[in-house]
C-alpha cells in the first residue's frame, strides 16, 4: 500500500498567525487569556492552548471585566469590538488579513447602497461577523446565500444595485456555480476584484484533486465542524473517490 502526503498541507498563515499570539500573550501575562469562539477549528491546538491558560468563551459578556481578550481568526462584528470597549477588555484582534478584507469590500458596498449576497454557510462564525459589518439601515440588506437554489431564489430591492462576497473556505467549484447564477440573474452584479476565497484553501483544495489521481481513499486529517476540512472531503467526493474526516490517531 502506497501512502501519499499532500503538499501544501497544514494551517493558513492567517491562523497560524492567530496561534501565535495567543501562545505569545499567554507568555507575556500572569492571568488568562480570554479568546471569543475558538482561534481554530482544531481540536489538539485549541485543547494545547487550553491548557496553556487560555479560555475560550462564545460571547464577551463571558469575559470578566478588564480582562485581556483576543478576537479569534474568523473575525467578529464591529458589534463584539463595541461591546468588549464597553468592558474596558484589553482587546487584541488576531482576524485574518484576507477575512478583514471581505468586511471592508461589506462595508463599501453598504456605504454604497447595494445589496450584498455573501456566499457561505449561513452559521459560520466567519459568516456571523461579516454580516455584522453591512450597516446602512437605508441600503438593500446583506443577504447569505448557502448554494445555487438559494442563488435561484434570493432577490435584491434594487437589481441595478447588487455584489457579492464569500466566505473565505469555500470550495471554489461550488463557488463558481453559486457566481454563474447570481451573474445570469443580475447582469451588473459586482465581485471581488481578487477572489476572496482563502489562496491557502485554494491551494490545499487543488492539493487534494492531485491526490484523487493517485488514491483510492483520500483522508483528511481535521475537525468535523471546521469548514476547510469538510471541503476538501467534498472536493474528494465529487472527484470520484472515497473519502474520509478523521481526528486523531
Amino acid at each position: 500500500m502506497n501512502v501519499w502526503l499532500a503538499n501544501p498541507r497544514g494551517f493558513c498563515a492567517g491562523v497560524d498567525r492567530a496561534v501565535k499570539m495567543v501562545e505569545e500573550l499567554l507568555t507575556l501575562n500572569a492571568g488568562p487569556v480570554y479568546v471569543r469562539h475558538e482561534i481554530v477549528h482544531n481540536r489538539s491546538v485549541v485543547d494545547g492552548l487550553r491548557e496553556l491558560g487560555a479560555v475560550f468563551v462564545d460571547e464577551v459578556a463571558q469575559i470578566p471585566e478588564g480582562a485581556l481578550a483576543v478576537v479569534s481568526a474568523h473575525g467578529a462584528a464591529p458589534q463584539v469590538f463595541r461591546e468588549a470597549g464597553a468592558r474596558g477588555l484589553r482587546v487584541f484582534n488576531a482576524t485574518c488579513p484576507l477575512v478583514s478584507k471581505v468586511h471592508l469590500e461589506v462595508m463599501i458596498h453598504s456605504q454604497a447602497g447595494r445589496t450584498v449576497f455573501l456566499i457561505g454557510h449561513r452559521n459560520h462564525v466567519e459568516v456571523l461577523g461579516t454580516i455584522g459589518h453591512y450597516t446602512n439601515a437605508a441600503g438593500g440588506g446583506i443577504h447569505v446565500v448557502q448554494d445555487e437554489d438559494e442563488a435561484r431564489r434570493v432577490r435584491a430591492c434594487n437589481p441595478e444595485a447588487v455584489a457579492y462576497v464569500t466566505q473565505t473556505t469555500l470550495a471554489v467549484d461550488v463557488v463558481r456555480r453559486v457566481v454563474a447564477v447570481l451573474r445570469e440573474r443580475y447582469p451588473s452584479i459586482q465581485g471581488p476584484h481578487h477572489d476572496d476565497i482563502c489562496y491557502a484553501t485554494q491551494n490545499r483544495q487543488d492539493a487534494v484533486r492531485m491526490l484523487c489521481r493517485l488514491s483510492q481513499l483520500v483522508l483528511v486529517i481535521g475537525a468535523p465542524h471546521s469548514s476547510n476540512s469538510l471541503r476538501m472531503v467534498e472536493v474528494a467526493q465529487e472527484a470520484g473517490v472515497a473519502a474520509r474526516l478523521i481526528e486523531s490517531a
